[in-house]
């Protein structure tokens, strides 16, 4: 029978040295037993995957709205994406699995509907109200907004899991400090796989949509130095193949020569530099687990090639500028009219500043919800 103190006993033996172990947890906020059979870090992975902010992902955007159609990705298979390439990550450095997994599948609990561009309308809204950013919400969704035991607010989750949501780095999420973590140096080797992993999932399948969205062409991309590389050879090899397969295999294998650059450059790093123990990745100056030279100098023209020709497109700029004013108009009218609030939100106003009231409940909707709520406030012919 495997006990979670044989579960931790496991970890101390077949995890590098460097990696996270669940016994070393610096705990939780509030005190409790933790369970016979998982280590404390399943045991919040479970509770990721329960919570109704996990659900939520379902219908959030990443690029694409929901409506606009059912094949593209949403922040919950992004989140599932994200959540596979960090274990592979993981287990090829002999790190902590199930905490790698656990700060993946957190990651953007905090996301507003809409994308960033709903994240970018409650960040100016809320400037005089305490600010808005996606990893702090994210990280007062798993401390208060969820609600599921009766002994403490939102989640419990341990230290180790917190500091990976709260510490979320990618070229489109800043962290901003907080005092209850650590801010100088580096956060664990598993924080880290997972914000790479993050950027190896979004870079490789914003593509994948933007191809099947008509947004990118197969032509424009032929210029990009790594698709190239990729293309030509699939193309030669699988010459009767249809070309969805092939774009497909492309995708897969773009996935794969980068996450394999990074486990072998980031090995040769941990030797480099002799890092034996959590400890000293933290003091580390900067972050362990990167790219080589050669991979990032060919990333970077893909991602321009993304900012330049999916994210800048008129069709997503027209979405994302019209997602932006949905939320302020939102915003606007329920603070403006806190009593235009559902009764459980409205309650919260005896005792919370209005204008977090509100950001949390906006924060909290869904894409479909949020479009909703605003027919419902403003088509007068909607019944409310």
């Amino acid at each position: 029978m495997l006990t979670r103190k044989g579960i931790e006993k496991q970890e101390y033996m077949t995890l590098a040295p460097y990696a996270m172990k669940s016994a070393g947890t610096r705990g939780r906020a509030y005190s409790e037993t933790e369970h016979a059979y998982r280590s404390v870090y399943q045991r919040d992975r479970a509770r990721i995957v329960y919570s109704t902010a996990f659900r939520r992902l379902e219908y959030k955007t990443q690029v694409f709205v929901n409506h606009e159609g059912d094949h593209y990705r949403t922040r919950l298979t992004h989140t599932l994406e994200v959540a596979q390439i960090a274990k592979t990550i993981a287990r090829a450095l002999m790190l902590n699995v199930d905490l790698v997994e656990a700060i993946a599948l957190a990651h953007d609990l905090g996301h507003t509907p809409f994308g960033h561009s709903g994240e970018d309308s409650l960040a100016k809204l809320m400037e005089k109200h305490g600010g808005f950013d996606h990893n702090s919400h994210g990280l007062r969704v798993v401390d208060i907004l969820e609600k599921m035991y009766p002994d403490f607010p939102g989640l419990n989750l341990s230290y180790e899991v917190r500091e990976g949501i709260i510490r979320h780095s990618t070229p489109f999420d800043k962290p901003r400090a907080c005092t209850r973590f650590e801010n100088r140096g580096s956060p664990s080797l598993e924080v880290q796989v997972v914000d790479i992993a993050d950027e190896i999932a979004y870079d490789n399948h914003d593509l994948d949509d933007g191809m099947a969205s008509g947004l990118i062409s197969e032509e424009r991309l032929a210029g990009m130095p790594l698709w190239k590389r990729v293309f030509s050879v699939i193309k030669e090899k699988y010459p009767k193949t249809c070309r969805k397969i092939r774009k497909k295999h492309a995708i897969r294998t773009l996935i794969n020569l980068q996450v394999t650059d990074l486990i072998q450059n980031t090995e040769k790093k941990i030797r480099k530099f002799k890092i034996k123990s959590p400890a000293e990745v933290r003091r580390f100056p900067e972050r362990i687990v990167c790219f080589g030279r050669e991979m990032s100098i060919l990333r970077k023209p893909l991602r321009e090639f993304l900012i330049d020709s999916l994210y800048s497109h008129y069709r997503v700029v027209r979405m994302s500028k019209k997602a932006y004013r949905f939320v302020g108009d939102l915003f606007n009218t329920y603070t403006d009219h806190p009593r235009q609030l559902p009764p459980q939100q409205a309650a919260l106003l005896k005792r919370e500043d209005k204008y977090r009231v509100v950001c949390d409940y906006i924060a909290g909707m869904t894409d479909r919800y949020a479009l909703e709520e605003y027919k419902k406030l403003f088509d007068p012919y909607e019944k409310v």
